[in-house]
């Protein structure tokens, strides 16, 4: 592959709970296959939880998996992760997942999550949310935030979408 072409890959970040559900999980790894066969690159922080299964589900489908780690060793990332940044920056490497993303999809999630999606919604990035956050903002009658979806695929849809122009 050319790096040319790797540079037009659409880049869609998955953004979740490290400790959670059993649904979640299962969301976040069909997630990462849809991703992936739609051809596009999945960004992640690289751990556990919704993380290591979007990346699982990625890997189903022979996608390409960055990881973004909190920490500064590339062997903390989890076992599907083909590319790992480590950054040495603890929470703060959240604004580097969002920003190497060009939508992101919200799976469950915590605190870490919230800042990730506050980062995006800074920088205009889309994002879809699955059982996560439930944040917008309305004003002068645009409403904007966190976009509700209620599947991996209505999820996937609506990200490679907003973000290839499709509709």
């Amino acid at each position: 592959m050319s790096k040319d072409s790797w540079r037009e890959k659409i880049r869609i970040g998955v953004i979740g709970g490290s400790d959670a559900s059993f649904d979640a999980l299962k969301d976040a790894e069909e997630t990462g296959m849809l991703i992936a066969e739609k051809g596009c690159i999945l960004i992640t922080g690289g751990l556990g939880g919704v993380m290591e299964a979007a990346s699982r589900g990625a890997k189903k489908a022979d996608g390409v998996v960055i990881g973004i780690l909190p920490g500064k060793e590339r062997n903390e990332a989890n076992n599907y992760v083909d590319i790992a940044i480590p950054t040495a920056l603890g929470w703060v490497r959240n604004i580097l997942v969002v920003l190497n993303s060009d939508a992101l999809i919200a799976i469950d999630g915590a605190y870490g999550t919230l800042s990730e999606i506050s980062y995006a919604l800074l920088y205009k990035k889309p994002v879809f949310g699955l059982k996560t956050w439930n944040l917008f903002k309305t004003d002068k009658n645009i409403t904007e935030g966190v976009i509700s979806c209620v599947s991996p695929q209505e999820a996937v849809e609506k990200a490679f979408k907003a973000v290839h122009g499709d509709g």
